[in-house]
């Protein structure tokens, strides 16, 4: 007899809003791709994205699985309950869950530590039997071949926005913000060209991402995959680091196999900022000209920006805007520092009590912050990066922008317009 198993990729409603007023949103791969291990003989799925979707708590399931991100942990661990207040068993994964277990645990009957392509299977074969563990842990390094396809059809979402896919796995840096060393297995890996083209053939959106944390990183898999991408005619972005972007042979096989824009991690146009949290990786002196060859070869620069380092001050505003339409940065993905748990920020935050709270709900970089910073009120800090939003994306930053860049104006004020609108909701 099939066993019904619920998925859901979570959402908490602070998040929800935030997100749902811009419409050039990608969805999130984890649900999909973890749907593609489930032996339909054995269960019967029901997946459900809560940026678009409502949580049927009124239907009945054996099994509910939730993947925890730090924002969304507590709204996780009410969704938890609800669902084991009425006989179901619910299994958790997901970053959250990785660094901190113990937490997590609480709420749940059983939870998935680290990467899933081991557990994933070895937990659903024990549930269906009645014999799973309350934790599963990924002991070894999973070797990336033979994975199954996303499950894009149990998703109820815009087709335009379904295209994700992964090449890669695992970053070689360690910048002090990030968590991906706490997250993943220490060592980069890839998956075979074939299966990654493959993956990409079957969606039907001609638009897609890379959801790789650093797609550029192994530069001769990057090339040959590029270079088989190329008959598919696709558009797609990636996230790489700046400096490979110093490659002109990276940047020309992109342009060539279709790539419109790459988000990369600027963070800041402060040195000393970049160097306090082991990004030293990027050189400011370096931006102009690397920003030149992207533009060179007509890709997009969709910059990560972070507010809040312990170098910056009100000034740091006026003076990174200034910076982004001297240089002709096409788009920002702006952030508030997050001192995510069990990162060296974390640590040194919490040793100097300099954390606000712990309530993980405000840990998202978007709309709280979570410390005190060093050179401004935490007031400061929040207005100044809205401030930072407004400006970068009114009209006549566009312009200034565009005035530089002169790369692909059309897709361009398309990503700025999703952007100034969701501003203006």
């Amino acid at each position: 007899m099939k066993k019904k198993i619920l998925l859901i990729q979570p959402e908490n409603e602070k998040i929800n809003r935030f997100r749902r007023k811009q419409f050039n949103n990608f969805v999130q791969i984890t649900m999909p791709y973890l749907a593609g291990f489930i032996d339909e003989s054995k269960y019967e799925i029901i997946l459900v994205d809560e940026y678009r979707q409502r949580i049927p708590f009124r239907r009945t399931f054996d099994l509910v699985a939730i993947t925890v991100n730090t924002p969304n942990a507590y709204h996780c661990y009410e969704v938890a309950e609800k669902f084991r207040a009425h006989g179901a068993k619910v299994v958790m994964g997901g970053p959250h869950v990785t660094l901190l277990p113990e937490e997590a645990s609480q709420h749940c009957d059983s939870i998935l530590i680290g990467e899933a392509e081991a557990t994933w299977p070895a937990f659903l074969e024990d549930f269906y039997t009645g014999q799973e563990r309350a934790v599963y842990r990924s002991e070894g390094i999973p070797v990336l071949k033979n994975l199954p396809l996303p499950r894009w059809d149990l998703l109820k979402r815009n087709p335009l926005m379904k295209g994700a896919v992964f090449a890669t796995r695992g970053c070689p840096y360690r910048c002090a913000y990030c968590n991906l060393k706490q997250i993943y297995h220490d060592r980069f890996r890839v998956r075979p060209i074939p299966e990654v083209i493959r993956e990409i053939s079957l969606m039907k959106s001609k638009f897609f991402v890379f959801w790789d944390d650093n797609f550029f990183a192994d530069k001769a898999h990057a090339i040959e995959l590029m270079e088989s991408l190329k008959p598919l005619g696709k558009k797609w972005a990636a996230q790489v680091t700046l400096a490979d972007c110093n490659d002109d042979e990276l940047l020309e096989r992109a342009r060539e196999a279709g790539c419109l824009y790459l988000f990369v991690g600027l963070e800041s146009f402060s040195p000393s900022a970049l160097r306090g949290v082991n990004k030293g990786i990027n050189r400011v002196h370096s931006y102009r000209d690397i920003i030149g060859k992207l533009h060179k070869h007509k890709i997009m620069i969709q910059a990560g920006i972070v507010f809040g380092f312990d170098e910056d001050t009100p000034a740091t505003f006026r003076h990174t805007l200034e910076a982004c339409e001297e240089l002709g940065i096409d788009g920002v993905t702006v952030s508030l520092l997050t001192p995510l748990p069990r990162t060296p920020v974390y640590a040194g935050m919490k040793e100097e009590r300099r954390l606000l709270n712990e309530d993980w709900s405000l840990y998202n970089g978007k709309t709280d912050v979570v410390f005190r910073p060093r050179n401004m009120t935490s007031e400061e800090l929040l207005e100044g990066y809205l401030d930072f939003r407004r400006r970068f994306y009114s009209l006549p930053s566009f312009i200034r922008r565009m005035k530089v860049s002169r790369t692909h104006l059309f897709y361009n004020f398309i990503i700025n317009l999703g952007y100034r609108l969701a501003l203006k909701r």
